[in-house]
This record gives C-alpha cells, sequence and structure tokens, in this order.
C-alpha cells in the first residue's frame, strides 16, 4: 500500500530578496511567509492529511503551524529533514562567494554533489538521511496522506535520490522549489513516483 507525501518548502524568509543560503541558520518568515503558510493551511483545510511532519528548523515548524490548527494535528518533528549545511557560504550569495572564490564557485556549478561548498555537508549523505526519513514517514502511516514541510535544496536532493537522478543534476532538473508549494510524491516501499511539482496551494491543486 502506497503513501501520498505532501512536500512542501517551508515560506519565505527575510534572506530570499538576496538569494543568501539560509542552511542550519535560523532565518525568521517574512509577513509574505506567514501569508504563504496560512494559504497552505487554508488548502489543508479543505483536503485534509492524516498527519503533519516538519523538519526542527523553526521556518518550517512556522510554516506547518497553520495546517496543524486547521486540522487539530500536532506536527511530528524530523531531525533528518532539516536544511544541509552550506558551510562558508552560509548566509552569503553564491555572486559573493564566487568573488571570493571562482574556481571552487565554478566547479560547484558544474557539479555540485561532486563539489559542494567547502566545510559543507556532503550533499550524498544529505541525500541520503532526507530520502530515509522519508521513507520512515511513509511506512509510518502506510495508506494515508502526510503533509511533509522542509527545505529547498533538501528536498531537490532528495527527490533525486528516491527518482534515481543524478544528484549532480539536482539544480538543473529541480531548479527551485516554491515557498509553500506543494509537490505530491507517492511512496510504496522503495518505489517513488512524482504526481506534481511545484504546484501553488491557490491554483486548486486535487485533494484526491
Amino acid at each position: 500500500m502506497s503513501t501520498t507525501l505532501l512536500i512542501a518548502r517551508h515560506g519565505r524568509t527575510v534572506w530570499h530578496a538576496e538569494n543568501r543560503y539560509a542552511g542550519v541558520s535560523d532565518v525568521a518568515l517574512t509577513d509574505e511567509g506567514r501569508r504563504q503558510a496560512e494559504q497552505l493551511g487554508q488548502w489543508v483545510a479543505r483536503h485534509p492529511v492524516d498527519a503533519v511532519w516538519t523538519s526542527t528548523v523553526s521556518r518550517a515548524i512556522e510554516t506547518a503551524e497553520p495546517a496543524c490548527r486547521a486540522l487539530g494535528l500536532t506536527a511530528q518533528r524530523e531531525h533528518a529533514l532539516r536544511e544541509c549545511d552550506f558551510g562558508v557560504v552560509e548566509g552569503r550569495t553564491l555572486a559573493e562567494f564566487a568573488a571570493q572564490n571562482p574556481s571552487a564557485a565554478a566547479a560547484f556549478t558544474r557539479d555540485p554533489a561532486a563539489h559542494p561548498f567547502p566545510e559543507a555537508e556532503d550533499p550524498r549523505a544529505a541525500a541520503a538521511r532526507g530520502a530515509s526519513a522519508l521513507c520512515r514517514i511513509a511506512r509510518e502511516h502506510e495508506g494515508q496522506r502526510v503533509l511533509v514541510v522542509a527545505h529547498n535544496t533538501l528536498l531537490r536532493l532528495v527527490l533525486c535520490e528516491l527518482l534515481g537522478i543524478e544528484l549532480s543534476a539536482y539544480r538543473r532538473v529541480f531548479p527551485s522549489l516554491r515557498n509553500a508549494a506543494l509537490s505530491e510524491l507517492r511512496l510504496s516501499g522503495s518505489t517513488a513516483a512524482l504526481l506534481s511539482l511545484n504546484v501553488p496551494v491557490d491554483t486548486g491543486l486535487s485533494g484526491g
């Protein structure tokens, strides 16, 4: 029996305007991010889920709160769903890093899995921990629908891991997950199917 995971990136944060890397940093949602969280909660109220899981990072927890409130659920938190640690680029932009270390930035751009930022988490390890977490959640909620709120890079790596896509291509195949948009992933054992990607919750995504 399969489990439907509705995965969402957290709402917009104060670092989005300048496209700064927010991995382990505890970055707050903006007013827009809180509005996106409320929209997600309204969608979930119309299309209920059986459980809500989030990473242990506050921006993901806050994004899930309206959905939990709408359904009377308590979000379960999973540390393995936290965002990647971006090392020396944490809190900086790629352009700032390229100005300081152009060769490392170019290597990252060519193959971000083989050449992560200095002192950053190995993307392969991040993909493995995130995929394992989603599979555990799916087993725990077999046959149910689960909302999972996590992070942009982590979720893109996990999608590649579960769908058999080379991790080196994660930035090309999945350029970005929109804030508080939903992607529908169906897991059955070790088999994954991506049914929808990056669907804004105000467009009437099916709750089936």
